[in-house]
């Protein structure tokens, strides 16, 4: 019995599930000399030929992976086109092609999972599961705890309505206040635009958890390969 195309792909190191279905659907994808267009046909490495944009396959590399205290000043991709640097650059002792588990803003930093692991990388951004992402944020102007309940309540942002799992006030700065901010859905600049939509706008942010995964003892621009029993937590998120 085969296995699903996408599922061959993301094992390999190139890319997520979600990024293997992007290269099928884009008519990249050679098998036994015919084009696929369909991410969950059913594959045999082991006697299918499998091309990806000419090129045989890679033989599947074994599953690394990393947190890194992602610093401002990087992109969250492998490559950038306008030559900025990117996160991968900051893992020099990973053997395996690494890739950014979900995206942080160039101006922003902390808690960044980098793995080869597709499957895990697909579960863990997934909406259904609802994975935790706890971020400190500055914001400009004051705060009050009696505007706590109208930060929970959630407003309608452009692509749907927001509301975090947890909002609370970690103190405050000259011009602004420090909130801890949980959103569980990952999309893109959320917690900037909820902010927003509060008239508080954002001047610094950090995520300091992504699951179970902290910053611990990283500073900025710094790397540790994950314990078994982080990856076990990882894998076992429901």
């Amino acid at each position: 019995m085969g296995t699903r195309l996408n599922k061959i792909l993301a094992r390999a190191g190139l890319t997520s599930r979600r990024g293997a279905d992007r290269l099928v659907a884009e008519g990249r994808v050679v098998v036994n000399g015919l084009r696929v267009t369909t991410p969950g046909v059913l594959v045999d490495p082991a006697v299918d030929r499998v091309e990806v944009d000419g090129r045989p396959l890679p033989a599947s590399e074994p599953h690394e992976y990393f947190v890194l205290y992602k610093p401002r000043g990087y992109v969250t991709t492998r490559r950038d086109p306008h030559g900025r640097p990117v996160v991968t650059e900051l893992v020099p002792g990973a053997r395996a092609r690494l890739y950014p588990v979900g995206r942080l803003d160039f101006d922003v930093e902390g808690v960044l999972l980098l793995t080869n692991d597709g499957s895990l990388t697909h579960r863990l951004l997934h909406p259904r599961y609802a994975l935790p992402r706890v971020y400190e944020v500055v914001v400009l102007g004051r705060v009050a705890a009696g505007e706590l309940p109208a930060w929970r309540a959630g407003v309608e942002l452009d692509d749907g309505f927001a509301r975090p799992a947890a909002v609370a006030r970690a103190g405050e700065v000259a011009g602004g206040t420090v909130l801890r901010l949980t959103f569980t859905e990952g999309r893109k600049h959320e917690v900037k635009r909820y902010c927003a939509a509060l008239g508080h706008p954002v001047r610094a942010l950090r995520r300091v958890a992504f699951g179970p995964l902290t910053l611990g003892d990283l500073r900025p621009g710094q790397a540790r390969p994950l314990t078994d029993r982080e990856v076990g937590q990882l894998r076992s998120v429901r």
